[in-house]
């Protein structure tokens, strides 16, 4: 498996002077912002996408925009790629490096910079970690909406990369939906400012690009972000049906009526065994697939909304409807969802796919997925934020056995497929990085792909900055 994805091939002359290109980053970084002995450089070989490592040439940890600034201007005037990195929580092989390029990491720019109530914004360096936000905000009734279930440890850097999602985005939104300005270091070391406080920013959207840039735009330093008034309450609701399809289905139907809960995720009967196992959260065992349904607003408000659902849910053959009763079992609920991908890595390896379908295909794609995986001779663990229609199955695969683990890539690749031929798309929430690179062609025409490399190239025209991610090596303009 380690071999199926390729590099670009490291530069020879970069590789060269490795030497030089480390005393001179000594010079423009103080030692413990730098990184570059073989046996220290070993934790930044690889991100959440474990199947793929390389040792990168050092590592840069700078604490300023300046800092950063000086060692983006260092590296362009050289032709050293840079791969941007927060806290290595990748899905998709974002953060993985490569022999030539100086990885520059943001975990030491870690400070809440100013919290405006008044303007309901929070600016904060770009890595501080997602959950952060909300908790120096809840005191004063606020929080940061986007959640990934990697919020305790994923930084703001790393969402704007990927346009980061969660459970919560079907109300609230992705993290462009949450984003409102960012300081930038451009590939040559040029610090510009894109959006503010302000709602509505003029000119270009140039933000709408950088959000979900993966790290080719140039590095976030700093972000403006919007924070949202607490409900007045919030319940989740588990509902229990006999298949995927049923739940799928009811799913599709809630939405279709114009309800739109806080948030619908969704589990199959082996994620829900492997998350109560680990979570402890009382999800029903004796059912083939459950939806965690979370309403908010008043109590009358609440009643109403999950009366509504309810009615949708008998018409699917739902057989448990179990509603919250208090905070703590409403933080185990979550708790068993959040640490879902957790739980499941405790009884395999596995990889995780982000395709994203239309909810009237959601059934549809379900049962294929089975197919697929069932094709292959392997095992499958669903669970997803299914009111977007974002899918994340966990195909499970022993990494020691390189059969199995190029079984497992090759029914990703199809299941990803199969997302784009239902009319969804290649990734929701955890971006093409490696991963799903090479599977571009199979969404986009060539002059799509022309369009999105033009793009890419008036930031970048060297193809510096995380080179080997997002668009397939071959057809590539010349740097």
């Amino acid at each position: 498996m380690s071999d199926a994805i390729s590099f670009l091939s490291p530069r020879a002359d970069v590789l060269a002077r490795r030497a030089q290109i480390v005393a001179d980053l000594t010079d423009l970084l103080p030692p413990e912002c730098l990184v570059h002995e073989a046996r220290e450089l070993v934790p930044f070989e690889t991100d959440a996408f474990v199947s793929y490592r390389r040792l990168p040439l050092a590592v840069a940890l700078p604490r300023t925009t300046a800092e950063v600034s000086a060692v983006m201007r260092y590296c362009h005037r050289y032709g050293i790629p840079v791969v941007p990195r927060g806290a290595g929580t990748s899905l998709s092989g974002g953060a993985i490096p490569q022999e030539d390029a100086v990885v520059l990491g943001l975990s030491k720019m870690n400070s809440i910079l100013e919290i405006d109530l008044p303007n309901r914004v929070a600016v904060v360096q770009a890595g501080v970690t997602n959950l952060n936000i909300s908790e120096s905000v809840s005191a004063d009734g606020f929080f940061y909406a986007p959640d990934p279930s990697s919020q305790l440890a994923c930084t703001i850097g790393g969402n704007i990369g990927m346009n980061s999602g969660g459970a919560h985005c079907l109300k609230y939104g992705v993290t462009t939906n949450n984003l409102l300005g960012v300081r930038m270091v451009l590939v040559d070391g040029t610090v510009i400012e894109l959006g503010g406080k302000a709602l509505d920013a003029a000119g270009y959207d140039l933000l709408g690009l950088v959000c979900g840039h993966e790290g080719q735009l140039g590095i976030v330093t700093e972000a403006t972000v919007r924070l949202i008034a607490k409900p007045e309450g919030a319940r989740p609701v588990l509902f229990g049906f006999e298949s995927s399809e049923e739940a799928g289905a009811c799913v599709a139907d809630v939405i279709a009526a114009g309800i739109v809960p806080v948030a619908i995720e969704f589990m199959d009967k082996p994620a829900i065994e492997i998350c109560e196992a680990f979570a402890h959260a009382g999800y029903p065992l004796d059912v083939g697939a459950l939806l965690i349904v979370e309403v908010e607003g008043s109590e009358a408000e609440m009643d109403a909304t999950l009366k509504d659902i309810v009615e949708i849910a008998r018409r699917h053959a739902v057989k448990t409807v179990r509603e919250c009763q208090s905070a703590t079992e409403a933080a185990l609920i979550w708790k068993g969802r959040k640490s879902a991908f957790g739980a499941t890595g405790r009884i395999a390896d596995y990889i995780c796919m982000d395709g994203t379908v239309p909810l009237s295909q959601l059934s549809h794609v379900l049962k294929r997925t089975a197919e697929i995986v069932d094709h292959y001779g392997l095992r499958v663990a669903n669970v997803f934020h299914a009111g977007d229609g974002n899918m994340h199955p966990l195909i499970l695969f022993n990494a020691n056995d390189p059969e199995d683990a190029a079984r497992a890539e090759a029914a990703g690749n199809d299941i990803l497929k199969l997302c784009v031929d239902a009319g969804g798309c290649l990734t929701g929430e955890h971006g093409v990085g490696i991963e799903k690179r090479d599977l571009m062609r199979h969404q986009y025409s060539e002059a799509d792909l022309a369009q999105q490399m033009a793009a890419r190239a008036a930031f970048d025209p060297g193809w510096l900055l995380n080179p080997s991610k997002v668009f397939p090596l071959e057809g590539r303009p010349a740097a």
